[in-house]
């Protein structure tokens, strides 16, 4: 590691700490003697959604965050939860051998959590996502849930 200070290649890691987003370590000069603080993150491969239409765009966490709270807006459902929800899908979608996935995949993961935890949230969710147009739809979709 250089030191920003003088320019040496000489460093020594003087303390590592772990947290949950990067590795935080403290480094000395060998140098200088001066200390610094370098932070290591794991690099995410990008994702990419292949839109109804054919388009790709790269995976915006906080677009299906907005969606989510979009749908859960004035239910009892914390924004802890919500959060949860959010990391879980980005996770599972992570964890998939491809770096492509269908806004429908995204789509189905939110319902079926959604449905766990608030069916008006699921069924707002849904009217959206599903693109009902009329009242018979809603119908459809209440008595699968009853």
């Amino acid at each position: 590691m250089k030191c920003p200070y003088c320019g040496a290649n000489e460093t020594e890691v003087v303390e590592t700490r772990d947290g949950e987003a990067a590795t935080r370590r403290r480094r000395q000069c060998q140098k200088c003697g001066k200390r610094f603080t370098t932070y290591e993150r794991v690099e995410n491969v990008e994702l990419i959604v292949i839109k109804k239409d054919g388009r790709r765009e790269k995976f915006d966490r906080d677009k299906l965050h907005k969606g989510i709270v979009r749908a859960t807006e004035k239910r009892p459902v914390a924004t802890e939860l919500i959060e949860s929800i959010v990391d879980e899908i980005e996770q599972e979608l992570r964890g998939k051998d491809t770096t492509e996935v269908s806004s429908k995949t995204i789509g189905n993961l939110v319902l079926k959590k959604l449905k766990k935890i608030d069916k008006v949230a699921y069924i707002r969710f849904a009217s959206v996502y599903l693109d009902f147009g009329d009242l018979a739809d809603f119908e459809k979709i209440i008595e699968k849930l009853t």
